[in-house]
């Protein structure tokens, strides 16, 4: 037997006695089982479809301050990409004595990936996350370390207590809060929008608590309201400036003056209103359903709704905060997203 090489510079071990004649255009196959596999769990541990619902929260954060995207604001993504994979690997390091009960198919306690690395990438790419936001500026890194040091204590702490989901409300806020002080140097502004970001956030996270074996109707009938009231509260705000609710000073406005001589104000509106209608449309269905019947599949299903209307409530808070290309840009990150995660798992 002798062994070929494939395209990729893998080993293919077919037995061969001749060479096969080939054809014209004709490309041999590589085999590289192994490879493919190792991929695909870490895919599944750092929960790859996931990582499109964060850029939006330091788009949110930047455009709240009423500043332009600009490099720093690269840089605070990259962190926040960073942070986010280091908690979703801390997650299942944490949590693989449990998962090896309820869901022995992950990663760890399938054997296809080890505890160490799991642990050892979550150290780097914390690390990695930290570094890139002291690169956008001493204000973000004071932003980012409480950031993480947030993500670390759910995952080796908090996430089995009543105070999980608010850790989790409050990663999310600051995350938005990095993009913030990353372009601009203050947080301030963006308060507000952390605030409603964080809210939707602690609100799936209470849902998923119970995803694995079920339980109660009474958290995804809270997220439910949560759903309402966020709706509410964003649109009303949408005729607000850069800072969520504020109108530029333009002196007074005559009575009777026609709204069309206000074309951006008008399209920022109905831009914010069509985004928060999408958001509660991603939701509303899934987390009545696991209201009537919180079995774990359905459960799941309303959690992983959850986290794809991360994205158009972003896409929202933007608009509203006057950011209408950067919406705009945000909102098409979620049928990607969609996309993605039916071939891996977001939770």
């Amino acid at each position: 037997m002798t062994l070929r090489e494939g395209p990729c510079g893998c080993p293919d071990e077919t037995p061969t006695t001749a060479a096969p004649r080939a054809t014209a255009g004709d490309t041999p196959p590589c085999a590289c089982p192994g490879r493919s596999r190792r991929g695909r769990a870490w895919a599944e541990l750092l929960r790859l479809p996931a990582l499109f619902s964060v850029p939006g929260d330091a788009l949110a954060g930047t455009a709240a301050t009423g500043a332009s995207p600009d490099t720093r604001t690269l840089l605070a993504i990259a962190s926040s990409l960073c942070l986010y994979e280091a908690g979703m690997a801390l997650n299942d390091w944490a949590d693989r004595d449990v998962d090896a009960v309820e869901r022995p198919h992950r990663p760890l306690p399938s054997g296809r990936i080890r505890p160490a690395a799991a642990l050892t990438a979550a150290c780097a790419l914390t690390g990695a996350g930290l570094a890139l936001a002291a690169g956008a500026g001493r204000p973000a890194l004071a932003v980012a370390a409480p950031l993480a040091a947030t993500v670390w204590a759910y995952d080796l702490g908090l996430k089995h207590t009543p105070a999980g989901p608010v850790a989790m409300g409050t990663a999310r806020g600051l995350d938005l809060l990095l993009g913030a002080a990353a372009t601009s140097g203050s947080t301030r502004p963006a308060l507000p929008s952390a605030a409603l970001l964080g809210a939707h956030t602690l609100a799936v996270t209470t849902v998923s608590r119970q995803e694995a074996q079920g339980g109660s109707p009474v958290p995804p009938l809270a997220a439910l309201a949560t759903t309402a009231l966020l709706t509410r509260l964003v649109t009303r705000r949408s005729s607000g400036g850069p800072t969520g609710g504020r109108r530029p000073a333009t002196g007074h406005r005559p009575a009777g003056l026609r709204a069309d001589r206000f074309p951006g104000q008008d399209s920022g509106a109905l831009l914010t209103t069509a985004l928060t209608a999408a958001y509660a449309a991603t939701t509303v269905r899934p987390y009545f359903h696991a209201t009537l019947n919180p079995s774990p599949p359905l459960t799941q299903r309303a959690v992983g709704a959850g986290i794809r209307a991360t994205i158009p409530l972003q896409a929202a808070l933007t608009a509203r905060s006057r950011g209408t290309a950067t919406a705009l840009l945000i909102a098409a990150l979620a049928p990607l997203g969609a996309r993605f995660a039916k071939k891996v798992s977001v939770t």
